[in-house]
């Protein structure tokens, strides 16, 4: 199908700062703290915090769900935006808007950024944020047009709404059709965020009647309309101003057909507004000199820390403390991750066995996922109980503690739209070993012993070959101590931190504004 006819322009010497401040919307299903499966919800909270305090007009609109209720949160009624209805085809739900600060975003003024929750009972009061209801289309939907409803009834001139993932996708399509004659969304610009191309959000043909968007369905994706389809995450890269994701690399690699899942041709007809930014990191809460959660903090300048918190994180698993290199000691190897085909373990079968027999390396592993990968995981354990230690599910503190002690993490990615773990791993001094693929390619860069730069160890084929040579090369540097500890300092030294990171969506955003 043509995709509907858009000029985007590029601008050059413009005068963005003259934009002093910018009015952003963010709209998610998740934010932290509260609402929470996956980054998703760090990335939306850490971003919005972070621009608030930058000076800008910040609202995020998320669902209020039914687990909130209660002795969480206090939730304060926004007046002039309760019992509003919202009319679908044969089914209207009634809404309302309330509110409640995002915890520790305060201003040097004491002002908070308030949370904008959509409050529909109807459709959020169930277990869970995500099901598979027969309506499920139309909680999405209602999380859209709320937002659009609620942004107008309020007279907030937004001039960027930023989406994210398909559970947001149909906004930029509402916008375009049945919101953009209110005046306060007449400029508005949208932006949406791949944040993983894996979940699109696809549901059968019929929905569009429910939608309320059979007046425009020549409008939507035609060819796959009639193989009985409808995506949300294809319908708002149809219609969103720009489009990115979460590094240059993933930008690139959505393009083709192995990580495009069956919407490259469309992600590369709409590829000049699509841009790549890798997510920012808490740097108070992940970092060697500010976390609370570990045994001791430590810098570059004083890596003293790091071998006892390396001695903590062992004996937390009953594991016999560790010589450093030079002494001859193992290395500590450390994972914390998802245990799914994505993040690679297939490889490790044919590579860890063999260290851990030589007495080479340590194994601490945190996560949950796969039985095949728990299981794994525990065999290993079983096999090598002085070697290996392991946590199945999710554990904050640990996860802190594992940063810090380990002296390597591993990251052996089939694909990774950004990650996170290899940037938190640096500031601990921890070296990452991943594959280069996505977010992973852009923030760590290969060691060269020639010039004493790089971060880490990558390796390109996603192979066990590949993997273990790159294993090889990185004990071998482990074994010489001035080569591993400028190696840590080097990572010790990059800044990931989201004052950085949001300095590049606040460019794109003030781009849009004057696109």
């Amino acid at each position: 199908m043509s995709i509907r006819g858009r000029l985007f322009r590029r601008p050059g010497s413009l005068g963005f700062a003259a934009i002093a401040d910018l009015k952003i919307a963010l709209v998610a299903s998740e934010t932290a703290p509260f609402a929470k499966t996956g980054g998703l919800a760090d990335v939306v909270a850490s971003l919005a915090r972070t621009l608030h305090r930058q000076g800008h007009d910040v609202r995020v609109f998320l669902p209020l769900y039914g687990e909130l209720r209660g002795d969480g949160p206090v939730f304060t009624p926004v007046e002039g935006l309760q019992d509003l209805r919202l009319d679908f085809p044969g089914r209207s739900v009634v809404y309302g808007v309330s509110t409640s600060p995002l915890p520790n975003s305060e201003r040097e003024d004491g002002t908070a950024l308030e949370v904008e929750f959509i409050d529909c009972p109807e459709f959020f009061d169930r277990p869970g944020y995500y099901t598979s209801d027969p309506d499920e289309h139309l909680r999405w939907a209602t999380l859209c047009r709320a937002t659009l409803d609620a942004i107008g009834r309020s007279a907030w001139p937004v001039d960027v709404v930023h989406c994210n993932d398909w559970h947001t996708g149909l906004l930029p399509l509402y916008l375009e059709t049945a919101h953009r004659h209110v005046e306060a969304l007449a400029g508005a610009r949208t932006l949406l965020t791949i944040h993983n191309m894996s979940f699109q959000g696809t549901f059968g043909a019929d929905v569009v009647h429910d939608l309320g968007l059979t007046e425009v369905r020549g409008m939507l994706h035609q060819d796959h309309l009639a193989e009985g389809r409808l995506s949300m995450l294809e319908t708002g890269i149809l219609y969103a101003s720009w489009l990115s994701t979460v590094s240059e690399t993933y930008a690139a690699e959505i393009q083709e057909a192995e990580l495009g899942m069956g919407l490259e041709p469309l992600l590369k007809a709409r590829s000049d507004p699509l841009v790549g930014i890798v997510n920012g990191i808490d740097v108070d809460e992940w970092g060697s000199e500010n976390d609370v959660l570990i045994p001791e903090r430590f810098s570059a300048a004083d890596l003293g820390g790091k071998a006892r918190c390396r001695a903590a994180l062992l004996d937390r698993f009953d594991m016999a403390p560790v010589a450093d290199a030079e002494a001859g000691g193992p290395m500590v190897v450390g994972i914390v991750s998802r245990l799914t085909a994505q993040k690679g373990f297939e490889l490790l079968p044919e590579i860890l066995p063999r260290y851990l027999e030589q007495g080479r390396i340590r194994l601490v592993v945190l996560g949950s996922g796969e039985d095949r990968y728990e299981r794994y995981f525990q065999s290993l354990r079983d096999a090598h109980p002085d070697a290996v230690g392991v946590y199945l599910g999710f554990h904050d503190e640990l996860a802190h503690w594992i940063e810090a002690g380990a002296d390597l993490f591993l990251m052996p990615s089939r694909f990774e739209p950004c990650g996170l773990n290899q940037m938190f791993s640096l500031g601990y001094g921890t070296v990452p070993l991943v594959r280069r693929a996505g977010g992973l390619a852009d923030t760590v860069d290969p060691w060269d012993a020639l010039t004493g730069s790089g971060t880490g160890f990558v390796f390109h084929e996603f192979d066990p070959s590949a993997l273990g040579a790159t294993f090889d090369h990185a004990l071998r540097v482990w074994e010489d101590r001035d080569a591993w500890t400028m190696l840590m300092c080097n990572g010790m030294q990059r800044d990931f931190s989201w004052e950085r990171q949001s300095a590049r969506y606040v460019d794109l955003y003030r781009q849009m504004v004057v696109t």
